[in-house]
């Protein structure tokens, strides 16, 4: 029997009419294909109207690159406007993360059309791994003419490669003034950590010494930017806008030029340091420090063998040994003494018999003369160790510690350059608390003329005589005019480079004169120490100091040599009271302090010199030995017309 033709299809009844399906269950699926296009809907409605503006945004990120636009630092002058930092035009070149599909297949083109060792290129990458991927990498500054059409000619291969128009610092050359401009340097990681370069992004340029690092805010200006229209390859198309850069402040220092070229040569192929002020108002006149390093390598192109040198180099060339060099004063700490010794009213009527020495608590302690009769009115001239002695133990070391600290001694003077050094003025508060052992009375001895435990930086010592001679009014020393910046900027490097600042000491007008007299004596007087060093005509007065850097038995073992001779210290001013003018001279193992003596003579003079120049109506004018440009394109330039300060 053969089947029914309707048995095939259950859809059919016995009588071949369709079964119909439930209402319900029809209704159920119209709803839900409903919903579904409600959905698919609402998507398309809030990616195509809603979301128009982000993703008009987005696009428009992909053919529109922001360009910036770096603002150049401020430049810095001399106190009479004579230019001593400039800036020059270069061109850097920045790698483009997001530009690029895998940089690392692009190494080897990228590494020879720069001339950059892949190995180097790869440790900048690594340098900003952590760093977001839109920022760029700086890879090569101050690219040669070659390598700016290297780059052009490889749009389309290295899309991830891009140039920007910078300005560079041009520092004087030789390391003129070095220690005191500073230099800039791309900010370090340990900088971004710290709240005061809270704004600073990774690979931004700042200060990273001298007056580059203390203003550096003020100096360093606002960068702008340029919407440029690019296309897939990364190359411009054209402009849409631009936010012009605003220029970094220009800076007025408080340093003379002229002196400053004086100090330089003073101490040329000398270690040590030179330090002018103008003890009316605390301004640094000059300020150099040898050996010197040159800025204009660590701002742009530092290499590995110029930095290796330095950190090899046993006289610290970094170190600004002006404000950082802390070490015994000598002999030129006899003039706190003598203040100390008269305020008390112990020095006035007490006089000493030298015979090359004296003995103290069972110890000799040798003078370098025999002097015979010393008071007060000679020591000074004759710088006489066997008096200081005496003195020193009649007045202990409280009472000259209570006077070298009212004199700015064992703190920071307050200066605006960073890394001051304190310098130590023992006590017996001082020993009690640095080594837990008490104070003898014969440690005071050798305090008295300097030696010891205390220690003093040049600028320390210029300040602390220059007040003397002032008759007691010590200024803050600073570099910048304090009207060069606004009133809150001045307050936030006081409170950052906080020292003793200007404060006045007791000093009876008869004691500060038979000081600063006893000082004339030791230039002007063929009893004094420093008297070779004399200028005729100028009213030239100071203190010579010779300080040991090794005891003599030390000495005797190590059999002599350039580094066991003494450090020669001087501190010179002019005129001897109210001086507008005084210079501090440490020439490390110098031996004796009147060769330190010439050397301020020398800037003493290029002073003085100037100063009736300029009454007669005469001036010369002179220039910062500004480096030379590097030989790139619109960055060229004629050397200037001084030679080098070195010379």
């Amino acid at each position: 029997m053969e089947p029914s033709p309707h048995s095939e299809n259950p859809a059919l009844d016995l009588n071949g009419k369709a079964e119909k399906l439930p209402a319900g269950k029809l209704h159920s699926a119209q709803y839900i294909v409903a919903l579904i296009l409600a959905v698919l809907i609402t998507g398309l409605w809030r990616l195509q109207v809603l979301g128009a503006d982000n993703f008009r945004a987005l696009a428009d990120a992909n053919r529109i690159r922001k360009v910036p636009i770096l603002a150049p630092r401020g430049r810095i002058f001399d106190r009479e406007g004579r230019l001593l930092v400039d800036n020059y035009p270069s061109v850097s070149c920045y790698l483009l993360r997001e530009q690029a599909k895998d940089v690392d297949l692009d190494l080897p083109l990228i590494s020879r059309g720069l001339n950059i060792p892949i190995d180097q290129i790869q440790a900048i990458l690594r340098h900003y791994q952590a760093a977001p991927k839109y920022q760029p990498i700086p890879l090569k500054q101050d690219i040669t003419p070659d390598e700016q059409a290297f780059i052009e000619a490889h749009r389309n291969e290295l899309p991830e490669l891009e140039t920007l128009d910078v300005q560079r610092r041009l520092y004087p050359r030789d390391g003129f003034a070095a220690h005191l401009i500073g230099y800039v340097g791309e900010v370090s990681e340990e900088m971004l950590n710290n709240p005061r370069y809270a704004f600073y992004d990774p690979g931004d340029v700042v200060g990273r010494s001298g007056v580059e690092e203390t203003y550096d805010s003020v100096l360093r200006g606002t960068d702008g930017y340029k919407d440029v229209i690019v296309n897939s390859h990364g190359k411009e198309l054209g402009h849409l806008g631009e936010t012009l850069a605003i220029p970094g402040k220009d800076l007025r220092l408080t340093i003379d030029l002229d002196v400053q070229m004086a100090a330089e040569k003073a101490l040329d192929g000398k270690v040590g340091a030179i330090v002018a002020l103008d003890p009316h108002t605390g301004e640094v006149l000059a300020m150099a420090s040898r050996p010197t390093f040159d800025p204009n390598e660590f701002s742009s192109h530092l290499t590995r063998s110029y930095w290796n040198g330095i950190l090899d180099n046993p006289d610290h060339p970094l170190m600004n040994k002006a404000i950082q060099a802390q070490l015994a004063p000598g002999s030129t700490f006899k003039i706190i003494m003598s203040v100390a010794g008269l305020q008390e009213g112990v020095a006035q009527d007490m006089h000493v018999n030298c015979q090359g020495g004296a003995s103290f608590y069972g110890h000799f302690y040798a003078c370098d003369q025999h002097h015979g009769a010393v008071n007060i009115f000679n020591a000074i001239p004759y710088s006489c160790d066997t008096f200081f002695y005496t003195l020193a133990n009649r007045l202990g070391i409280d009472t000259i510690a209570k006077y070298a600290v009212s004199l700015g001694l064992s703190q920071k003077t307050g200066v605006d350059l960073p890394d001051e050094a304190t310098g130590t003025m023992p006590s017996t508060a001082w020993k009690l608390h640095a080594m837990h052992q008490p104070w003898y009375a014969g440690e005071t001895i050798s305090v008295g003329i300097g030696q010891g435990a205390v220690t003093v930086t040049p600028i320390q010592l210029a300040r602390a005589l220059g007040g003397i001679a002032s008759g007691g009014v010590l200024h803050r020393p600073h570099v910048v005019f304090p009207d060069e910046v606004s009133p809150e900027e001045l307050e936030a490097v006081h409170e950052t480079f906080s020292g003793s600042g200007d404060k006045t000491i007791p000093l009876s007008p008869e004691n500060w004169q038979i000081i600063t007299d006893a000082m004339a004596n030791v230039t002007g007087s063929p009893i004094g120490t420093a008297y070779a060093a004399h200028l005729d005509g100028i009213d030239f007065a100071g203190k010579t100091g010779t300080a040991q850097v090794m005891s003599h038995d030390a000495l005797s073992r190590s059999g002599g040599g350039h580094n066991t001779l003494p450090n020669a210290w001087f501190v010179g001013m002019t005129p001897r009271r109210n001086p507008d003018i005084v210079v501090a001279v440490l020439w490390q193992h110098g031996n004796w302090g009147n060769n330190s003596a010439r050397l301020a003579a020398q800037v003493i003079d290029a002073y003085v010199n100037k100063q009736r120049k300029r009454a007669g109506n005469v001036r010369e004018l002179a220039t910062a030995p500004l480096a030379t440009k590097p030989t790139a394109p619109a960055a060229s330039a004629s050397p200037v017309n001084l030679p080098p300060a070195a010379e």
